[in-house]
């Protein structure tokens, strides 16, 4: 294991880590008052799922290639509705908080099913990257997986802090934000699959 392997786990880890950092951006958006705990944990969330789909993959290809092979094409089309699921749910509590037209909203908070479904909507397509570092023994394999989980878990964190600051601001308006942005995400990912 070279500084190359390092630079690109890295890299990976980075580019693995936008959708998660663009949800969490969200989620921040969603939940101002958010304190560091819940934080950690949504960003933890993000990077355990990040890293376990990388190594999930990896299996796939060392053991059951061909059904991996049939599934790879559907695996955008879940992340999809997975996105297109909550941000939609996000909109619709944004038109719930402005037509009750509180002096001071109450808060949202992103439960823990729809935080689950998050990460796996956000990571879903780093399966395909088990073909990337197929031929990684389980050990590199493991260690990339590593890498990618503790750069995911930064990003999010990052996202976090920043979605938690704009929010503030926001309002109600922060959900249709929210909201928006993973639709957006969802339709990223179908169209980056036709593309392919």
């Amino acid at each position: 294991m070279g500084i190359l392997f390092f630079v690109n786990s890295i890299a990976l880890g980075v580019a693995l880590a936008m959708d998660a950092f663009s949800v969490s951006l969200a989620n921040g958006l969603h939940e101002p008052q958010m304190e560091n705990k819940r934080m950690n944990l949504i960003a933890g969330v993000f990077a355990f799922f990040q890293a376990a789909m990388p190594l999930i993959g990896w299996f796939c290809v060392h053991t059951i290639l061909t059904i991996f092979s049939a599934f790879e094409k559907i695996v955008p089309w879940i992340g999809f509705g997975l996105l297109m699921y909550i941000g939609g749910k996000m909109i619709l509590e944004g038109f719930e908080q402005k037509s009750q037209k509180e002096e001071a909203p109450v808060e949202k908070t992103v439960s823990s099913r729809e935080l689950f479904v998050q990460g796996i909507a956000t990571s879903i397509d780093a399966l395909s990257v088990g073909f990337t570092i197929a031929e990684y023994g389980f050990v590199m394999a493991l260690v990339c997986a590593i890498i990618i989980g503790f750069v995911t878990f930064f990003i999010s964190h990052m996202g976090l802090r920043i979605g938690k600051k704009v929010g503030t601001y926001l309002s109600y308006r922060a959900s249709f934000l929210g909201g928006t942005i993973l639709i957006i995400i969802g339709l990223e990912v179908l169209i980056k699959s036709f593309l392919k």
